[in-house]
């Protein structure tokens, strides 16, 4: 048996083979490296589309809400609401009896004016008639408010559906309104059965 100066031969204990393999070549590091791109890459776009989806449904469900919460204050203040759409977003009104007309709720942040984000669109329809809706929702040029959607204090309302869709995709949420105050929230395909 070989020996060295520290003692016994290193060969006979690990042979030349074993000592050849110790770490990973470049080859195996490259090929780890776009398996993980890969897998990066497609939950990434993944990620963005359903983040698209989650917005149409995240305005849907804030549009129900809302209208949910100005009908229970309509019948604890018994006062009557109006809703008016727009292509690009949506605001609440408030029956003034002493001037006899819709005026903007002052310092209300409930009732603000309520834009839609970028890629979003919305559609309106009152007893199965499309309504044609402004642009914009803001007052300017009009002298008096026309809300399409009545939120009376007896807790009825205006029966509609207003459809939120994404522009790209063109399929959508209905937030759907009963005549009763009942609030429904279907997917587009739903409503066409």
């Amino acid at each position: 048996m070989p020996t060295s100066a520290t003692g016994t031969s290193t060969e006979r204990q690990f042979p030349a083979a074993a000592r050849r393999s110790v770490g990973f070549t470049l080859l195996e590091l490259l090929v780890v490296v776009t398996i993980i791109g890969v897998f990066v890459g497609v939950a990434v776009l993944s990620i963005g589309i359903a983040g698209d989806a989650r917005a149409v449904e995240r305005e849907a469900f804030r549009l129900a809400t809302l209208l949910d919460l100005v009908r229970e204050e309509a019948l604890m203040q018994n006062r009557d609401y109006g809703l008016q759409f727009s292509e690009s977003g949506y605001r609440f009104y408030l029956y003034d009896y002493l001037q006899l007309a819709w005026v903007e709720p002052e310092a209300d942040q409930l009732l603000a004016t309520y834009g839609l984000d970028g890629e979003l669109g919305l559609t309106l329809s009152i007893e199965d008639r499309e309504v044609e809706l402004g642009a914009s929702v803001s007052a300017e040029g009009l002298d008096v408010p026309q809300p399409q959607i009545l939120i009376l204090s007896t807790g009825e309302m205006t029966p509609f559906d207003a459809t939120l869709y994404r522009e790209a995709e063109g399929a959508g949420r209905v937030v759907s309104a009963g005549f009763d105050g009942t609030l429904e929230i279907l997917d587009d395909d739903d409503r066409m059965q």
